[in-house]
């Protein structure tokens, strides 16, 4: 079977990890799943898990689609890419990787393609194994400590239940996006995408 596209949710397997900044990416994965499994039409089937990825196949807008979470930790995402778009023929062009931004606050997401990594390991990763920068990005917001030095632990600790919330949406919102691009082109996408912003859940007094 021909594949449009790899759909990649980066992050950090173990339950540790589950609900942290850093996962995103696989947050969002995990609701794709979860809507294809619902909807006949997407055709979910597993693919299985190997040591180093989690691989299932969705339709969506009509095109197959391989979707995976690498389980290599996130400096090594790379390795999981590359194996998967060599055994099937996927160029890095038509990659799409749904991560966590820290240049952008919680409830904001940019898609583009190409472009810096920001010291992103899992993309520096991708970059390197794949060999060209030259692969989408889904940038999802989740805001940056007041000192650089605090990054790495921000990144590793878990959403506020608020947080928690708007990234569930942030999920929603990165698969129509995706939707939109594989129905109306990347134009589509970027502006629904750029512009999106989520129902803040009121606060208890």
């Amino acid at each position: 079977m021909e594949y449009k596209a790899l759909i990649v949710g980066l992050g950090n397997p173990g339950p540790q990890y589950a609900k942290t900044r850093h996962n995103i990416g696989f947050m969002a994965v995990d609701a794709l799943a979860e809507m294809a499994k619902s909807r006949k039409s997407m055709r979910y089937k597993e693919m299985g898990i190997s040591g180093d990825f989690e691989l299932f196949s969705v339709n969506i807008a009509g095109n197959n689609m391989l979707v995976t979470k690498p389980l290599t930790y996130m400096n090594l995402s790379g390795k999981a890419v590359a194996a998967i778009c060599g055994k099937h023929s996927i160029a890095v062009s038509d990659v799409y990787v749904i991560h966590d931004e820290l240049d952008l606050p919680c409830g904001r997401m940019k898609f583009k393609k190409g472009g810096g990594n920001n010291g992103h390991r899992g993309l520096e990763s991708i970059q390197e194994k794949m060999g060209s920068p030259n692969f989408f990005r889904i940038r999802v917001g989740i805001g940056r400590p007041e000192f650089s030095s605090q990054v790495k632990d921000y990144v590793l600790e878990e959403f506020s239940d608020q947080d928690l919330e708007i990234s569930a949406q942030m999920s929603q919102a990165a698969i129509k996006g995706l939707n939109l691009q594989f129905r109306r082109g990347q134009g589509t996408a970027t502006q629904f995408m750029n512009s999106f912003t989520p129902d803040v859940p009121e606060t208890e007094p």
